[in-house]
């Protein structure tokens, strides 16, 4: 009997959420990504909009941000931009760490990885949420001055960063395809070099390459449109506490997928050069 268009439809949901929860080789490793890709948006609106203007995921935005404000730009905070840069190579080498422990386990080392990112953003909003700064009950669009003080800014960066350093280091050892969880330049490279193939070829390959990285992209602007918003119109304290949800939501998740061996927690063998 011939299948429907909504039978195909069906189908089709059902093998991308299978991809992304469930897949043969990577189990729920893009899932799980994704959302440490919504978090990643969620936290540079943060660190962008109420931190001065200073990148904690993104470091090379981060040190042209640290040239911007040595030569005196207005609006840039050179000691957040360090103390931005200095948490994120050591969430980096913690995240090494966790590597050499881990490493040979895909599921622990991103268990190990969400956990500590949670610590880290945790204390990050209770330091913020303590302050007594406007940034705790105001959002920054109704504010003429600074969000926060500027040893709590510093402090706040450098924790998020931190965070950051840890989990592009998890991310970069896991090495999942065009699921790099805080930079879009490669993704959004690989999606405008391989268009051409989708069209001309019309692959399932490139089909799938495609959805996976126009929905990476998708996940890093709606994050960053959360925590803007929130950041905007309600307050930076409140972005935070939804970029500590999810990770809390990607721990759990991970915790989870991780109680019993599974054939996609170990990595694949590297390629022969």
């Amino acid at each position: 009997m011939a299948s429907t268009p909504a039978g195909k439809a069906a189908s089709t949901e059902h093998g991308l959420v299978r991809s992304l929860i469930a897949d043969p080789a990577f189990g729920p490793l893009r899932g799980l990504l994704l959302l440490l890709t919504v978090v990643t948006g969620v936290v540079d609106a943060v660190s962008i909009l109420a931190l001065g203007r200073v990148f904690v995921a993104n470091m090379t935005g981060n040190v042209v941000f640290a040239a911007f404000a040595v030569v005196g730009a207005p609006g840039f905070s050179l000691s957040a931009s360090l103390f931005a840069l200095g948490g994120f190579l050591v969430g980096a080498y913690a995240g090494g760490l966790l590597i050499a422990r881990s490493g040979s386990d895909r599921g622990a080392l991103l268990r190990a990885g969400t956990a500590a990112e949670v610590a880290l953003v945790a204390i990050a909003l209770i330091i913020a949420a303590l302050s007594g700064c406007p940034g705790v009950t105001h959002g920054t669009a109704g504010l003429s001055g600074g969000s926060f003080g500027a040893a709590v800014t510093d402090a706040v960066a450098a924790l998020l960063a931190g965070a950051m350093g840890v989990q592009n280091a998890a991310a970069r050892k896991l090495a999942v395809p065009d699921l790099t969880t805080t930079v879009l330049t490669m993704t959004l490279t690989g999606l405008g070099a391989d268009l051409r193939a989708v069209f001309t070829t019309g692959g399932k390959a490139a089909k799938t390459a495609l959805g996976r990285r126009l929905l990476a992209t998708a996940t890093m602007i709606a994050g960053a449109a959360a925590g803007a918003s929130l950041a905007l119109r309600v307050s930076p304290v409140a972005a935070l506490a939804l970029a500590t949800a999810l990770l809390a939501v990607a721990a759990i998740g991970t915790a989870a997928a991780t109680r019993h061996p599974a054939a996609w927690r170990t990595p694949p063998p590297p390629a022969k050069p």
